[in-house]
């Protein structure tokens, strides 16, 4: 409901375990690197514990991406099972047939099992067994796993099996009787939750990989107060920032302050240690989705009454000056948008694809969407004397959707010849594309890929007497811009003027890359400034 309000592209706050979300504080990289060290050891059991919501589940997804090719995975998510239902659930995941006749038992499973094995280790693949929520796996089923490991070669163990599950799993193996299996665990990690300036960080990761463009809905001065209510657990983080974001949209508020962040956990966090206020300030609160319920079903009586009194109307810019329609309105977020969508209704099917142009008309058409108008000339030098400066970038469609603006990409039609075209927009299936002195036209993500040959270029606006970039103990007014910017962000007070960049700038700044997903290497390149310009409220064009 509040995403449009706040200028987001879609929730950043939901608790489903997206990996684009993911947030790699220091113990959730150590969690990955045991996994990884786990599936390359030699097989035995890999033990990963954390409380509820801290995470274990999403770092058990970044996980299973990175998996070698050679290895194959079988994943149970309900181990709530007796022996045998356990057995079958191995044989569903890792398609291992059953004799077709006869009594089904444990041993015709294990017999099966160890058959399948024994065939993957000579084609010289690995298989992983992966258990969550495995503090519910009984004593028995826990000791059967034990036993299934027992097959190995003289260098490992052909079935590695790792139990993700909540802090009693460790109680669990700490008994007598698991006493053998917990020596088989070669290694173990418990992901803690998150501290205050992780808290911090991990809320800003959320809000740029969502989209967010203007200043912050949360203030850096509330990180504190966020983290002593959800205690760093970054679920309970998630479903508090969900209600309070709701709660500014309701209220009309640009950012959260801290009596709707308090409303907000009285909550979502009733009967629970660090609530709120009390029950008052939880029923203003649980009015908050009743409010925006009614407030969106205005909106949705509002555009079904606009469609219908429209139905009839004819268009106010015709087709054929969609592009020049983008033009007029450089330097408003949203214009390569709007340009896009005034010509989606006259582009070929999601599927096709016209050629493109050459690259200087595809700059000059890129250039007129920030409101300059480039004539003749090479587009770059006549651009950067009006302080727009090109950006030539090798990197993927992802790469360009978080940096958030339209661009030149380059097609490998014919590798004599490339094509060039316009994007100006990018969702998630689906990007509007215009080539030179064309109209924008909608295509499936799949077929720009398959002709995108991984170059793009777009335009950014450098601070006054910027250099190339800007490192460690450089000085002078590019550093006393970034300091100003990093402050407003942080909500740290104005610096001193012509400060060096010294050591604990470097630190604030590595932190904001590492929250941008920029590469964290205290150096402040185009691509830093660009996300610092956004964050900063200025309006520049934006994909969309």
């Amino acid at each position: 409901m509040y995403t449009q309000f706040f200028n987001l592209k879609q929730s950043p706050f939901s608790i489903a375990p997206d990996t684009r979300y993911l947030f790699m504080s220091e113990r959730h990289r150590e969690a990955l690197a045991h996994l990884l060290y786990g599936i390359g050891s030699g097989g035995g059991f890999v033990l990963l514990t954390g409380e509820i919501g801290a995470g274990k589940t999403t770092v058990c997804r970044c996980f299973m991406e990175q998996i070698p090719e050679n290895c194959k995975l079988g994943y149970i998510f309900n181990p709530k099972l007796s022996v045998e239902e356990l057995l079958l659930s191995i044989c569903d995941e890792f398609g291992i047939a059953l004799p077709p006749q006869g009594a089904v038992s444990v041993k015709t499973y294990v017999d099966a099992i160890n058959a399948y094995l024994l065939a993957s280790h000579a084609q010289a693949r690995n298989n992983v067994l992966i258990i969550d929520e495995a503090q519910n796996l009984s004593a028995e089923v826990l000791e059967q796993l034990r036993l299934l490991t027992n097959l190995e070669t003289s260098e490992r163990k052909l079935l590695q099996i790792i139990l993700i599950g909540q802090p009693e799993l460790r109680e669990m193996l700490a008994r007598p009787e698991l006493e053998q299996l917990a020596q088989r665990v070669i290694a173990r990690y418990h992901l803690g939750s998150l501290s205050e300036a992780e808290t911090g960080t991990y809320i800003e990761h959320r809000l740029a990989v969502a989209g967010a463009t203007a200043i912050a809905p949360f203030p850096r001065a509330m990180m504190g107060l966020v983290h002593k209510l959800t205690k760093g657990v970054p679920r309970r983080i998630n479903l508090l920032c969900d209600r309070a974001l709701l709660g500014a949209y309701v209220e009309n508020q640009p950012q959260v302050s801290r009596k709707i962040l308090q409303r907000a956990a009285a909550e979502v966090f009733a009967g629970q240690d660090g609530a709120g206020q009390g029950a008052r300030a939880g029923g203003a609160a649980s009015r908050w989705p009743l409010v925006a319920a009614g407030m969106l079903g205005g909106v949705v009586i509002g555009a079904l009454a606009w469609q219908l009194l429209a139905r009839d109307a004819r268009p106010v810019v015709a087709p054929a000056h969609a592009a020049e329609a983008g033009r007029t309105q450089a330097g408003v977020p949203g214009a390569a948008s709007a340009a896009a969508s005034a010509g989606v209704a006259a582009a070929a099917a999601p599927g096709a694809m016209r050629a493109g142009g050459d690259s200087a008309a595809a700059l000059r058409q890129l250039a007129g969407l920030w409101g300059l108008t480039l004539v003749d000339g090479d587009p770059c030098p006549t651009a950067a004397r009006a302080n727009l400066r090109c950006l030539p970038v090798k990197g993927t469609l992802e790469e360009l959707r978080l940096l958030d603006r339209p661009a030149m990409l380059k097609l490998h039609d014919d590798p004599a010849a490339p094509n060039y075209v316009l994007l100006t927009a990018l969702d998630e299936h689906t990007a509007t594309i215009v080539s030179a002195g064309g109209k924008p036209q909608a295509v499936t993500l799949d077929a720009l890929n398959a002709r995108y040959d991984g170059e793009f270029t777009t335009y950014w606006r450098a601070p006054r007497n910027w250099r190339d970039e800007v490192r460690g103990g450089d000085q002078g007014p590019d550093v006393d811009w970034l300091a100003k910017r990093l402050s407003q962000i942080y909500d740290l007070k104005k610096p001193q003027e012509n400060q060096p960049l010294d050591a604990p700038l470097r630190k604030r700044l590595i932190e904001f890359q590492t929250a941008q997903q920029l590469k964290a290497d205290g150096v402040a390149g185009p691509k830093t400034f660009i996300r610092l310009y956004q964050l900063g409220g200025v309006q520049e064009p934006r994909l969309r």
